[in-house]
């Protein structure tokens, strides 16, 4: 059961862009592409952080969800109520559930071929439709602005994923962090470091003061709406 939630997002804050999402990918790319050129394949098949993906297995997922997105909100009249029908299936138990896969014979250099292709999906949709265009997330309807918020806490926080299992660092900007969190996470804590704070906010860490989130969402209704959908 799903019920309104009032939402303290910002509306005054700066809206977020293509140009944001892009740039979220292209720190994503260089980061693991600096990676690639000092792992071997193999070491891509280690777990990514956290997660019971592998390092590979999670990139194909970040690339699956920037497709998922700009398919969903591609549509002339997005379906409201439901995913776009494509046929989504796990390579293997326990993997991620995906569309598009890399052929593993292109390499590294072929799976970010992959993930750069489908961000530059997602970006070229967010930069084109109509600002009235709404379609289905399975947290709430939301828009263009919502998707490319979706797209860069993704590309963010599983490139976190990624890099802490190929041991190399991932920074992003504090203020590419803050209109992530200040567009999806308003209960997000507005005292703490932004990066850590969004890490904390996608379970993935721990503020002082506060323990490491054992579930979590985001709320990505449009601005103007003042409402987000939450768990009854």
């Amino acid at each position: 059961m799903m019920i309104a939630m009032t939402t303290t997002s910002d509306p005054t804050a700066p809206g977020i862009t293509a140009d944001d999402l892009q740039h979220a990918v292209r720190l994503s790319l260089t980061t693991l592409r600096g990676a690639a050129s000092t792992t071997a394949v193999a070491d891509w098949q280690r777990p990514a952080g956290t997660l019971s993906w592998s390092c590979w297995e999670t990139v194909e997922h970040l690339a699956d969800d920037l497709f998922a997105y700009a398919a969903q909100l591609g549509l002339d009249a997005p379906t409201l109520a439901t995913e776009v029908p494509f046929r989504w299936e796990r390579r293997r138990e326990g993997g991620p559930a995906n569309v598009t896969y890399a052929d593993p014979e292109a390499g590294t250099t072929g799976l970010l071929q992959v993930l750069e292709s489908c961000g530059a999906m997602l970006t070229a949709v967010v930069r084109t439709v109509p600002a009235d265009r709404r379609a289905y997330h399975c947290f709430g309807l939301s828009d263009a602005e919502g998707f490319a918020a979706m797209g860069i806490v993704e590309t963010l926080v599983h490139t976190h994923d990624i890099a802490s299992g190929l041991g190399v660092a991932f920074h992003p900007p504090a203020g590419l962090c803050d209109q992530v969190l200040t567009r999806l996470f308003p209960e997000a804590p507005r005292d703490a470091d932004r990066w850590p704070a969004l890490l904390w906010a996608t379970g993935r860490g721990e503020l002082p003061g506060r323990e490491r989130l054992a579930s979590w969402r985001w709320f990505a209704a449009p601005r103007e709406s003042g409402t987000a959908t939450g768990p009854a």
